[in-house]
């Protein structure tokens, strides 16, 4: 019985989770709001130089528009990897791992909620792109950007060890003794 219980996430975790999630939809929607309200297709407009501009464009497809005649296979694997991360969520004791699942939900349901609802029909709408830093090859969104970030984080908490409880591995010196304890031996600690 106890193990089971140590496997459910706390509700501190998964509030934000959910918090970081509505966030990340929320500013990718409502950036998305106002682009398509006020910028022309096409339109380039500077925001920093030559260093960050807004430029709106329709996505028919994934990154670099590849795959513009499958956006429905987008929708459905955008779905399942929603339906994934609400299942695993509770799983999660970390905080940082909160942040990482909740940056990749909110993305995902940020360019879900486009190729659900815009036109040109259900399930196969195009998403809303408008961030463009000439030094990269593509056009892409905030949604975009909580995927990335997410995932640079995945990368960080994985190579630190941190486990999705918010433990890491004990590491001993040459001569056996502990030199980190890990904070699952730590009660009320978590990353």
């Amino acid at each position: 019985m106890e193990a089971r219980t140590a496997a459910k996430a706390s509700p501190r975790v998964l509030i934000v989770l959910v918090l970081v999630a509505i966030a990340a939809l929320i500013l990718d929607q409502g950036s998305k709001y106002l682009v398509v309200t006020t910028l022309k297709p096409d339109e380039v407009v500077p925001v920093l130089g030559d260093l960050l501009q807004f430029q709106f464009v329709k996505n028919p497809g994934a990154a670099f528009s590849i795959g513009n005649a499958y956006t429905w296979i987008f929708s459905i694997l955008a779905s399942a990897v929603t339906v994934f991360i609400v299942w695993f969520a509770r799983r999660i004791r970390s905080l940082g791992w909160a942040i990482v699942f909740g940056l990749l939900l909110g993305g995902v349901l940020g360019n879900l909620t486009d190729r659900l609802f815009r036109e040109p029909g259900f399930g196969i709408g195009h998403v809303v792109d408008f961030l463009r830093i000439p030094l990269l090859p593509a056009i892409f969104n905030i949604a975009d950007t909580a995927i990335v970030v997410s995932m640079g984080l995945f990368l960080i908490l994985t190579l630190r060890g941190v486990g999705l409880d918010g433990s890491r591995p004990v590491r001993a010196d040459d001569d056996g003794a502990e030199l980190e304890e890990s904070p699952a031996t730590r009660p009320g600690e978590n990353s």
